[in-house]
């Protein structure tokens, strides 16, 4: 079962996706905040939704697959190829790569990805996402895919020229407004069983370039979530974005950016495919 944010007749909603139709969803971004700790509540409310009739997808806009959050956690480098691909000698890391992003800088699916003017090295990045549906602080690894509520796609955008301009940090290359989408919905996780060995695929228009399963992650969802958790109190509706394979655009040589009119398509295991077009460079 999956969870939709779209815009239908002006308005924002959530809805129900089954069998290719969206059902509306008595439910808004708070309510479902409150909503994805109670599961049994959850699936009340989309069985009534069930009950009506169905929206056609091509009806509606998609809107990013977000529920308000108020922490969008990123992860660098996670795949071991990722690690060697940097070809510094590095041993793989101890510890996870962290950034923050805002939800402005996505858009959802089908929506156009804005390329800045202000660049010519715009890259993407396939992603798996996890939603967070339980509160949680100082998580145990054991228990940590219980406050796992459901998964997305994401393409994590990225203007690769400003990723470099602060010494030690990316936040102005990875925040970039509609530089990255979410979606194209939430599945929800009713079974660990889910989470084994996804295979996540990158197209750049007809191009295979991203291609890699969960199986080479240096650290599981499970060891994200104890870690994250350490310092920061993860709440219904934050999300983490857990890192993207070898095959971005800046690792070809030459470096192979987005330009306008190709078109990204991120397809993972299980979740469906997440597909945007590169639209017009604006400031």
């Amino acid at each position: 079962m999956s969870i939709v944010c779209y815009r239908h007749q002006g308005a924002r909603a959530i809805g129900v996706l089954r069998q290719g139709l969206i059902h509306p969803l008595d439910a808004d971004a708070a309510a479902m905040k409150a909503l994805l700790p109670r599961p049994q509540e959850l699936d009340a409310r989309i069985a009534q939704a069930l009950a009506a009739p169905g929206l056609a997808q091509d009806q509606v806009e998609f809107l990013p697959t977000l529920f308000e959050p108020e922490k969008i956690f990123c992860v660098g480098v996670n795949y071991a190829d990722r690690n060697e691909e940097y070809k510094d000698g590095s041993a793989a890391p101890a510890y996870p790569s962290l950034f923050m992003r805002t939800a402005s800088t996505f858009v959802g699916h089908g929506q156009p990805l804005l390329k800045p003017a202000i660049s010519e090295q715009f890259d993407y990045e396939g992603e798996i996402v996890l939603v967070i549906g339980k509160e949680g602080r100082c998580i145990a690894r054991e228990q940590a895919l219980e406050h796992v509520a459901g998964l997305c796609i994401a393409n994590e955008g990225t203007v690769r020229d400003w990723l470099r301009h602060g010494k030690f940090n990316v936040t102005q290359g990875k925040n970039f407004e509609a530089s990255g989408s979410i979606g194209p919905w939430m599945t929800l996780l009713r079974d660990p069983a889910q989470l084994q060995d996804l295979h996540l695929q990158t197209w750049v228009n007809e191009e295979l370039r991203q291609d890699d399963t969960t199986a080479n992650l240096i650290f599981g969802f499970d060891r994200l979530i104890e870690y994250i958790s350490q310092f920061s109190r993860l709440m219904p509706g934050d999300v983490i974005l857990t890192g993207t394979p070898t095959g971005a655009g800046a690792r070809f040589d030459p470096p192979r950016y987005l330009r306008d009119g190709d078109r990204l398509r991120i397809r993972v295991s299980g979740l469906g495919t997440l597909e945007n077009p590169v639209g017009p460079a604006r400031r």
